[in-house]
């Protein structure tokens, strides 16, 4: 029989799937259009990066496989949004990217593992790999605090679909129970941060949602979808803006 850990473990997998896999209808509308337009390419670096923390936190911790597995899928998931962006982005924004990327998802990455590889031992090497993942998640979950404010704004949910907030609900609360089954903090902390913002996102949809169809729609929806998913309030800024223009 599974055990309850390997439930919420297993559910934790499916639904942070869910969420890496939410960017792939704002990338498809990228490779069609054969341009990046207004798209940020920072909140890919920074999720690719903490896709590689957690992958390197679930290696080195023991029985911590199903964090490895679910964050490997996201980071190859990840690369590729990266390198579709090296692709189609103007001169400028390319050049930034490519720096990004290597500052951030290769020299830092590869530093982290050979300094801790070769100088920690490994309860040293677990403390820092989940205080890595602990701080970058962090910095992503506290970003749909700008959507938020926006719902309230706007007294309008259509920068903030359901399905995406209940997904994001429901990651943080499994993977909170996981931390809790496992007392692990590293993983806790940053999902039950994630678990109060979706609750309360939950809440504000209950708030302002209209049974009207909205009529603010434009080609880029899917930019709603990235900004939820991708966690980057100046992305967030520039597309409310064209799409109320």
């Amino acid at each position: 029989m599974l055990s309850l850990v390997t439930i919420f473990g297993l559910l934790g997998n499916i639904t942070t799937g869910l969420v890496y896999l939410a960017p792939v209808k704002t990338f498809w509308h990228i490779v069609q259009r054969g341009s990046t337009e207004e798209f940020e390419s920072l909140p890919y670096v920074v999720k690719l990066l903490n896709g590689y923390m957690w992958v390197y936190y679930g290696v080195v911790k023991p029985n911590s496989i199903l964090v490895a597995t679910v964050n490997g899928f996201g980071a190859v998931l990840e690369l590729v949004y990266v390198i579709i962006f090296l692709i189609f982005a103007p001169p400028r924004a390319r050049a930034i990217t490519a720096v990004l990327f290597g500052v951030l998802d290769v020299v830092l990455p590869i530093a982290a593992v050979l300094i801790t590889q070769l100088s920690c031992n490994r309860e040293m090497q677990i403390t820092i790999a989940g205080f890595l993942s602990l701080l970058f998640s962090v910095l992503t979950y506290g970003s749909p605090l700008s959507i938020m404010k926006t719902v309230v704004r706007t007294k309008s949910v259509d920068y903030m679909p359901f399905l995406l907030s209940f997904i994001l609900f429901i990651n943080g609360l499994t993977w909170t129970v996981y931390a809790v089954l496992t007392r692990d903090w590293f993983i806790g902390i940053p999902n039950g941060s994630g678990f109060v913002l979706g609750t309360a996102q939950l809440v504000l949809y209950a708030m302002y949602w209209k049974p009207e169809k909205s009529k603010r729609t434009s080609p880029d929806d899917g930019c709603q979808t990235e900004n939820l998913i991708a966690h980057s309030a100046p992305l967030l800024d520039k597309n409310e803006s064209r799409a109320e223009a």
